[in-house]
């Protein structure tokens, strides 16, 4: 991987230091319109700067886009696109650079000294993103394709994280810490089997914060329930895609938390402040985006 970080530099331009990403960042313009989905309407996204990118010829830019399988874009400040929709409806329109989460995320809880770890990078937008706030970001993800995928975008940006494979199903690279100061997880809890188990490995690991988006059970779901970590626990079965599918869960089924479980088990794991900034039911169910703190980070 870290050849390959090599190769790219050779040809997207200089690297922008912190210092200049940050006043980037400061310099941006309100934070973008999010729709259900979670990305801006083509309307709201401007054309954000991309060093690798921007001063690519327009045939360079199409091969850049047909070497990976692409399953969402960005705008160059051209206006061309960096990246594929996955299809006529789905990651169909530019995805938002910054994204609106991440703008809050960083207003709630300053990422410029810390370290952030991104569960299920995709294919870093949101990487690159944290990369230019914060002072370290480790992220990951359970397919390798989305791994070349960061970092060939966070490359292009200018932008170095630590990106690694990690199927979240499977045990940590012996390699790797999960310490951080924030966790930033997004769209990754609601297609794993066991969801409490995993966040309960991670949570005491975070100091700080945790912004948490994922699906969960409807309220009126016929419930079933499984065991982990001595303690049983609710569950909205789900059936998944498995691993050839971009948007699904690696396995043949997710269990989705019921909203009061999740709730508590932030709080357990000793996040004292939580904030559920939005609900929604979208078309596979409900939808919550939590930012939760603790009151105190000494740990």
């Amino acid at each position: 991987m870290n050849v390959l970080k090599k190769i790219l530099s050779s040809f997207s331009g200089a690297s922008t230091n912190r210092a200049t990403e940050r006043q980037l960042v400061n310099d941006a313009t309100p934070p973008l319109a999010v729709s259900q989905a979670g990305h801006a309407d083509a309307a709201d996204v401007g054309e954000v700067a991309i060093p690798g990118v921007d001063n690519l010829p327009d045939d360079e830019l199409e091969r850049l886009n047909k070497l990976l399988p692409w399953a969402a874009f960005v705008l160059d400040r051209k206006g061309r696109k960096f990246g594929v929709a996955h299809s006529a409806t789905k990651r169909n329109v530019p995805q938002a650079m910054p994204d609106a989460r991440i703008v809050d995320l960083d207003r709630r809880v300053p990422l410029r000294d810390l370290t952030v770890f991104e569960i299920g990078c995709f294919e870093g937008i949101h990487t690159t993103a944290l990369a230019m706030r914060a002072k370290k970001v480790l992220a990951c993800d359970s397919r390798i394709e989305n791994v070349v995928k960061t970092i060939v975008r966070c490359s292009m940006y200018g932008t170095s994280p630590h990106i690694f494979r990690w199927d979240a199903e499977e045990a940590l690279p012996a390699d790797v810490s999960l310490d951080c100061d924030v966790l930033h997880h997004v769209g990754v809890l609601y297609h794993l089997t066991d969801p409490v188990g995993h966040l309960k490995a991670l949570l005491p690991h975070v100091r700080k914060a945790v912004m948490l988006d994922t699906q969960i059970a409807p309220e009126d779901a016929k419930s079933l329930t499984y065991e982990t970590g001595g303690r049983e626990y609710r569950y909205y079965h789900y059936r998944e895609a498995g691993r050839d599918a971009p948007f699904a869960g690696m396995l043949d089924h997710a269990k989705w938390m019921f909203k009061d479980d999740l709730l508590a088990t932030l709080r357990e794991a000793g996040f004292d402040s939580i904030d559920v900034a939005n609900f929604e039911i979208q078309r596979n169910g409900p939808r919550i985006l939590i930012y939760a703190t603790r009151s105190s980070s000494e740990r």
